[in-house]
């Protein structure tokens, strides 16, 4: 994490009791599950993991309130690890490559990352990153809604969703209808 963020009470790095804390630029992997081990493929549920979701906006503000949003709105969505990679190399706004591929590393639990963008060149480097290899496998760019796919993304994963089910739900987002 960088010197940026740290965790409730001050802790860089932080876990909260339902899993990575989406402070700072980026949350820590969730080091206490490791990597599931035996997982599901990639588009199926994994056996010992959830579904990890990466949050990459250009602003590191907006990631990191979407993610708090997502999880409270999924009931503390325990067990999901959620990463918030938003702002430019500079900690301005920008994305950061780096910072999303070690967002991406820090929440795969080996049933698949899944990943939503906010603006256009967010999408670029998620892509960028996924044709260099970059990404961790079963990571997945989902086309939907910022917000309302980030929170559909997370209870679906919650919800022991495996990610053909979370990306699925997250592009329904797009037919949330407000009136």
């Amino acid at each position: 994490m960088s010197a940026a963020g740290a965790a409730p009470g001050g802790a860089p790095g932080g876990r909260g009791p339902d899993g990575p804390v989406a402070e700072g630029r980026v949350a820590e992997g969730p080091a206490a599950e490791g990597p599931a081990a035996g997982a599901g493929a990639p588009g199926g549920r994994g056996a010992a993991g959830k579904v990890g979701v990466v949050l990459v906006s250009h602003s590191a503000e907006v990631a990191r309130a979407v993610a708090e949003l997502a999880r409270g709105l999924a009931g503390g969505a325990a067990g999901v690890p959620v990463a918030a990679a938003g702002g430019g190399p500079d900690g301005g706004l920008g994305t950061d490559a780096e910072l999303v591929a070690r967002a991406a590393r820090a929440v795969d639990l080996g049933a698949g990352v899944a990943v939503l963008a906010d603006l256009g060149s967010a999408v670029l480097t998620v892509k960028a990153l996924a044709e260099d290899g970059e990404l961790p496998g079963g990571t997945r760019l989902l086309d939907a809604p910022f917000v309302e796919g980030a929170v559909a993304a997370v209870v679906t994963s919650a919800a022991g969703g495996g990610l053909d089910a979370v990306a699925a739900a997250a592009s329904e987002a797009y037919g949330y209808r407000k009136v």
